[in-house]
């Protein structure tokens, strides 16, 4: 038995919308305000804004591209929400991996190799590193079937596992789990020599990696430290937001290792980049786009793939509890540095610490490799509490 909620109808409707209707549609612009605008870890007034959201990469729902698995689904709408905002938050990590914080997208203008590689990572084909096609089927084996909704845990344990086949990034992916962050395990993670994995093998050939070629080489790149992708599954409350920690989410924005966050607002998941003053701002997948081919000549066709339209906003009690807020650390001083903000965070008045961050595993902790016990409330119980708090209908149906 299995349980439809009508959420999928939700996403339906409002995914009809199309790229056209976005660009050319009306958008309330981002209002006149004395507050600070914080997003991504830089402050920014008002004519700067636009131009960094649009720089950010925006995935969205798309529809006829390849079949899942051979004979899956052939668009991801009503259901791949949280799966794009993975792929927009990873996204993140891979432009400050290869391009800086401080790169700017420019319609029309031709991008650099790194910029097209990234892209080609999250293109809807089969074979793209962190394509909807291979998280979607990497989540079989986390419980998900194909076609299924995901929670923000379940999204970060997929690109964990994922991002070990991507050797032109070499990221560490590191999820911490039960609201601690272990320093010792990420410097495990991070610090680990490429011979100690048995990387430094000679290939029989260059490497062709999202259409790029790399030697041998590039391993030597691989030095100490790996860059590092923290990801950390949270619960800020039951139903709803515990106030108590909202200045505590503000102060992750304005990190300048933060990612964002994922997660959303109930019936509907969101990549969350900053803030103004009450109100977060984000990026929305649910637009249904076209699967968009690449070109003979290797170039892609990229104007979807960037929001240009002022960003989305939402008052931050509207945030669901369920989050994975996100952090990029290229270098070991970058780590360090995170470190020191957040033992600083978790002394200051006014604010709940959102996580612990302790220098080794707690002695009550088990390994959270063999059991995980950070809650993924995008099942049963989800559902149960969408139904309890807004008198939703459900329908049953048999198999």
């Amino acid at each position: 038995m299995k349980y439809y909620h009508h959420y999928d109808l939700y996403c339906f409707f409002t995914a009809t919308l199309t790229y056209d209707t976005l660009r050319f549609g009306e958008f309330e612009d981002f209002p006149e305000t004395p507050e600070p605008v914080w997003i991504l870890g830089k402050q920014f007034n008002k004519d700067e804004i636009l131009s960094d959201i649009t720089s950010r990469m925006w995935f969205t729902y798309r529809k006829n591209f390849q079949p899942i698995g051979g004979t899956g689904p052939t668009s991801d709408t009503g259901w791949g929400c949280m799966l794009r905002c993975g792929q927009m938050i990873l996204a993140e990590a891979l432009i400050r991996r290869h391009l800086g914080r401080d790169w700017r997208w420019v319609r029309g203008q031709r991008q650099r190799e790194e910029y097209i590689s990234i892209l080609n990572a999250f293109i809807d084909k089969k074979d793209s590193y962190y394509s909807i096609h291979q998280i979607a089927q990497m989540g079989v084996g986390e419980g998900k079937s194909i076609g299924q909704w995901y929670g923000p845990n379940t999204v970060a344990q997929v690109l964990k596992k994922l991002a070990v086949f991507d050797k032109w990034s070499r990221l560490a992916v590191h999820v911490a789990m039960d609201n601690t962050v272990v320093i010792e395990e990420i410097r495990d993670t991070t610090t680990r020599s490429p011979c100690a994995r048995g990387a430094c093998a000679e290939p029989e050939g260059p490497l062709e990696i999202n259409g790029c070629l790399e030697g041998a080489c590039a391993l030597a790149e691989e030095a100490l430290w790996k860059p590092l992708v923290l990801l950390i599954p949270l619960r800020l409350g039951l139903s709803d937001i515990n106030e108590a920690y909202i200045e505590t989410l503000k102060q992750c924005f304005m990190m300048p290792q933060s990612l964002g966050v994922i997660g959303g607002k109930p019936n509907s998941a969101h990549y969350f980049i900053g803030f103004v003053g009450e109100e977060l701002i984000y990026l929305d997948p649910h637009t249904t786009q076209p699967a968009v081919e690449l070109c003979e000549s290797g170039q892609i066709q990229d104007d979807s793939y960037h929001c240009q339209h002022p960003p989305c906003r939402m008052h931050i009690c509207e945030l669901d509890p369920s989050i994975a807020a996100g952090f990029f650390c290229q270098t070991e001083d970058d780590f360090d540095d995170w470190c020191a903000h957040i033992r600083k965070l978790s002394t200051c008045r006014g604010g709940l610490p959102m996580f612990e961050l302790v220098d080794s595993q707690p002695s009550h902790l088990i390994n959270t490799e063999v059991l995980n016990l950070t809650p993924d409330f995008s099942d049963s119980d989800r559902l149960e509490r969408f139904f309890d708090s807004e008198d939703e209908e459900f329908e049953i149906l048999s198999l």
